[in-house]
C-alpha cells in the first residue's frame, strides 16, 4: 500500500495496526472471518470505479461486458453451491438485504412474526428500535426458559393468533440447529411467505455442516463474510416464483448501483466455497465449538441450551458474578475478542447483558483445532475468574500472541 503510505499516512498505518491485530488476537467474534488473498485483490480494484444501475444485459448505463458477466459468475455459482432457483448477489448487506425481502410481499402495517431480539433474533427481524419494527406490525417468539431453545408449538400458536404474512427463521445468537421442515408447515397453516435468514450459518451449509433452509424456505437471505467466508455483501435466494419481486426491491425498490468490487470477491468466494476443501473446514468449525462448549462446561460456564450444533456459543455469566461487558473487555485485554450479548430472560440491559457470545469460524480459518479449543476454553477461565484485578492479562495476551504466530490468517500470511 505505497500509494495510500504516501498520501495518507494515517490512515495506512491504522490499517496496519488493524492488520497487526487481526495476526496477534484469537478471534472469537461470530460475526466475523478471515478472507483468502483472491477474495482481498477481488475486493479492491478498478471495479471500484464503475458504476452498474439494473441487471446483467439491462443496465441503464454502457460499458457492462465486464461487469455482467461477473456478476453472472457470482449468481450461477451461488446457485449451485445453494441448489437455488434464483440467486440476486446486489444486495449491500445483511439488513438491506431482509428489508428488500419486506418491500417484495409487505405493505407498512403487516404483520411479520420473527426472533425476538433479545432471545437471539436480528434487529430487522422485528426490533422496535429497527425499521422493521416501526414499519411493520411485528411480534417476536421467544425461546422456552427452561431449554433454551425453539418451542415449535409456540411459534404455532402466535402464527395462528397474529397471521402474519411473513414467518422469520434465523438469528444471531441461537446456538442450535432449526427444524425448517417445522418452521415450513408453520407458514402453510397460516398462508405466510417462509424467510430464512441464514446469515450465521451459511458457510456450514454451503460445506454440508448444517441442514439447508433453500428446499423449505420462500426466501432465504445471507450476508456473505461470517462463516461463508467472503466480503462484506449480501445475497437473496429464492423460489423462481418470487424472482421478479426481489429483484424489483432490490433496485430500484431500495438500491441503486451495485457494488461491482464486491460483487466479483463475492465470486471469488464462492468459487472456494464450491470446493472439496471448504467442507472439510466448515466441519471443523462446528467441531471446534462443541469442542470449546464441552470445556467450557467442564469448567462451570452456564452455556445457553447447554451446547452448541454450529459455529456460536452463548454464555450466561450470571454463576460467575461477572457481566456480558466486563467481561469482554477482560478477555480482549488479553487477546481473546469476543462480543457481550443478552441471554434469553436477561435481567440487565443490552449495553451491559448477562453474557458473551462466542463464535469459532475465524479461528478455524487460522488452522486451530481441538487442542486450540481446549487452550482457549483455559485462557477464558483464567481471565473470567481474574476480571475483578486483571492481573492475569498482559501474560495470558503474550501467551495468546505466541500461540497465532504458528497459525498465519489466510490472507495476512
Amino acid at each position: 500500500m505505497t500509494n495510500l503510505k504516501d498520501f495518507d499516512p494515517k490512515i495506512h498505518n491504522l490499517i496496519k495496526d488493524e492488520e497487526k491485530r487481526q495476526i496477534a488476537k484469537i478471534r472469537l467474534i461470530a460475526s466475523e472471518n478471515y478472507v483468502t488473498r483472491a477474495v482481498l485483490e477481488a475486493s479492491g480494484n478498478v471495479l471500484t470505479n464503475k458504476y452498474s444501475e439494473g441487471y446483467a444485459h439491462k443496465r441503464y448505463y454502457e460499458g457492462q461486458e465486464m461487469i455482467d458477466e461477473i456478476e453472472e459468475l457470482a449468481i450461477s455459482r451461488a446457485k449451485e453451491l445453494f441448489g437455488a432457483d434464483h440467486v440476486n448477489v446486489q444486495p449491500y448487506s445483511g439488513s438491506p438485504a431482509n428489508l428488500a425481502v419486506y418491500l417484495a410481499f409487505l405493505e407498512p402495517g403487516d404483520s411479520i412474526l420473527g426472533l425476538a431480539l433479545p432471545h437471539g433474533g436480528h434487529l430487522t427481524h422485528g426490533s422496535k428500535v429497527s425499521i422493521s419494527g416501526k414499519y411493520f406490525n411485528a411480534t417476536g417468539y421467544e425461546l422456552d426458559e427452561k431449554s433454551g431453545c425453539l418451542n415449535y408449538d409456540t411459534i404455532q400458536k402466535l402464527a395462528l393468533e397474529h397471521k402474519p404474512k411473513i414467518i422469520i427463521a434465523g438469528h444471531t445468537a441461537y446456538p442450535r440447529v432449526i427444524d425448517f421442515k417445522k418452521f415450513r408447515q408453520i407458514a402453510d397453516e397460516v398462508n405466510a411467505i417462509l424467510m430464512v435468514d441464514m446469515a450465521h450459518f451459511a458457510g456450514l451449509v454451503a460445506g454440508g455442516a448444517h441442514p439447508s433452509p433453500v428446499p423449505y424456505a420462500d426466501v432465504v437471505t445471507t450476508t456473505t463474510h461470517k462463516t461463508l467466508r467472503g466480503p462484506r455483501g449480501a445475497m437473496i435466494l429464492c423460489r423462481e416464483e418470487h424472482a421478479t419481486a426481489i429483484d424489483r426491491a432490490v433496485f430500484p425498490g431500495l438500491q441503486g448501483g451495485p457494488h461491482n468490487h464486491t460483487t466479483a470477491a463475492i465470486a471469488v468466494a464462492m468459487q472456494e466455497a464450491l470446493q472439496p476443501e471448504f467442507k472439510a473446514y466448515a466441519t471443523q468449525v462446528v467441531k471446534n465449538a462443541r469442542i470449546l462448549a464441552e470445556a467450557l462446561s467442564e469448567k462451570g460456564f452456564q452455556l445457553v441450551t447447554g451446547g452448541t450444533d454450529n459455529h456460536l456459543i452463548l454464555i450466561d455469566l450470571t454463576n460467575k458474578g461477572v457481566t456480558g461487558r466486563r467481561a469482554a473487555v477482560a478477555l480482549n485485554a488479553a487477546g481473546l475478542v469476543c462480543n457481550c450479548n443478552s441471554v434469553p430472560f436477561d435481567r440487565r440491559k443490552p449495553w451491559d447483558p448477562s453474557g458473551i457470545r462466542l463464535g469459532t469460524a475465524a479461528v478455524t480459518s487460522r488452522g486451530f483445532k481441538e487442542p486450540e479449543m481446549e487452550k482457549i476454553a483455559a485462557w477464558m477461565d483464567q481471565i473470567i475468574s481474574d476480571s475483578a484485578s486483571g492481573k492475569l492479562q498482559k501474560s495470558v495476551a503474550a501467551e495468546v500472541a505466541t500461540l497465532c504466530t504458528g497459525f498465519p490468517p489466510p490472507g495476512l500470511d
